[in-house]
């Protein structure tokens, strides 16, 4: 059997990845002129974690990234909402990570290399069309931007793992149109910083109108007392009903005149100076919180979709790129477990499709970072004493029962 994954983002490799190691040949496509690192930083969960550990990944992750030990809720004041151990601190197998997205891409892109073969992985090639018969499927690209250069793939399936703007989800949903922005702009970047609290704390702080995300992405400093902070700050500047001012691009830069406002006079935490660490940050970058609704059909035959293709969501509760790893891991179990592609690709879609669809929905009423939102609503000048807000069975309802529904509670991983 052999797979045509289109896109080599993070879901993209890890289905190549976990294709290979079943035995499945695969070709890699991605449309820019090389897999290059973007980003900043993202938390990968312990069950997607699980997976690549299997396939022999962990040791590359501890080199780029921090094992996260704790995550904090607090109001925009530093007031402690919610605290809970995460990862091997917290009686998983297997721990969470704090990783810079781009290095994330790297340790899997350095594997796919050794494993598939640089002959198999094809960069400037923009995938413009699918098509497919009762035996193999092919995907039309065109070559170096060049429209003359036009060259086919065949192979028994194509993966479409080419994110939230996919070519081959247009396809078949043509009348979808663009990414719907909810009216939030982030502005996300990374700088050397004290490290605080433990070290690999991860704190979310913020209140109806602003939040404010802060932990370290790696230890691999040119300051040894430092480490990688990364910053991320997201900001109503609209109500959702127009489209984002500007295009959604990772590597967009963004303005110190656009976040600051959002910031300054607004957060006041004890574990560091937000202002002090974004006006330290060289470069960062802008990005509107988009996201699509959820589809009923992601399989097409021979063709599917992966990732942000199937399932784009907003950045909340570590959940994306931890979900694409699932998809291709259970996209390769199911080609296993068939006979056919088309069952395979069947029994993926409704394994993966519910709960993929339900996690959009919650990630739009705020995930579990709903918390804050909660306390700060009732309590916007800050509290006395939290549970005459809100009581702890409230809010433990919202955290556990997010952790339950994107699969990653302790039972999930652990058994």
């Amino acid at each position: 059997m052999k797979a045509l994954i289109i896109g080599g983002g993070i879901g993209g490799l890890a289905a190549a990845l976990c294709l290979h190691d079943k035995g499945i040949e695969v070709e890699v496509f991605e449309r820019s002129r090389e897999v290059r690192e973007l980003g900043v930083g993202i938390n990968t969960l312990p069950h997607a974690i699980k997976e690549l550990a299997d396939l022999g990944l962990l040791d590359a992750l501890d080199a780029v990234g921090v094992r996260t030990f704790e995550l904090i809720y607090t109001n925009r004041f530093g007031q402690q909402i919610w605290r809970e151990p995460r990862g091997l601190d917290a009686g998983y197998e297997v721990p969470q990570f704090s990783i810079h997205r781009g290095r994330l891409q790297g340790v899997l892109y350095q594997a796919v290399r050794e494993r598939i073969g640089d002959a198999n992985i094809h960069v400037a090639h923009e995938c413009v069309d699918v098509s497919q018969n009762e035996t193999q499927a092919t995907a039309h690209f065109v070559v170096g931007g060049d429209a003359q250069r036009m060259v086919d793939r065949q192979g028994d399936l194509v993966i479409a793992a080419d994110g939230i703007h996919s070519v081959i989800r247009a396809k078949f949903y043509p009348e979808e149109g663009p990414p719907t922005w909810n009216g939030i702009m982030l502005w996300r970047g990374a700088t050397e910083w004290a490290p605080f609290l433990t070290g690999r704390s991860m704190v979310i702080a913020g209140g109806m109108d602003a939040k404010l995300v802060l932990y370290p992405i790696s230890n691999d400093t040119k300051d040894p007392a430092k480490v990688l902070m990364n910053w991320a700050v997201g900001a109503k500047l609209g109500d959702g009903s127009s489209p984002p001012p500007r295009r959604e691009d990772w590597s967009r830069e963004g303005a110190l005149d656009e976040v600051l406002p959002f910031v300054e006079n607004v957060f006041s935490l004890d574990v560091l100076d937000p202002t002090a660490l974004i006006r330290a940050t060289e470069e960062f970058y802008e990005y509107p919180m988009c996201d699509r609704d959820p589809i009923p059909k992601w399989s097409f035959g021979r063709i599917t979709l992966l990732g942000d293709s199937a399932h784009p969501m907003y950045p909340v509760g570590s959940n994306g790129a931890s979900q694409a790893v699932l998809d291709a891991r259970c996209l390769t179990d199911m080609l296993c477990d068939h006979d056919s592609v088309d069952a395979a690709l069947q029994a993926y879609e409704a394994e993966r499709q519910p709960v993929t669809a339900e996690i959009v929905h919650t990630n739009r009423k705020g995930g579990p970072e709903r918390v804050i939102d909660v306390v700060s609503a009732r309590a916007p000048d800050g509290f006395d004493n939290l549970e005459d807000v809100a009581s702890p069975d409230e809010l433990k309802a919202i955290v556990a029962g997010y952790s339950q529904l994107a699969g990653f509670t302790q039972d999930d991983v652990n058994r």
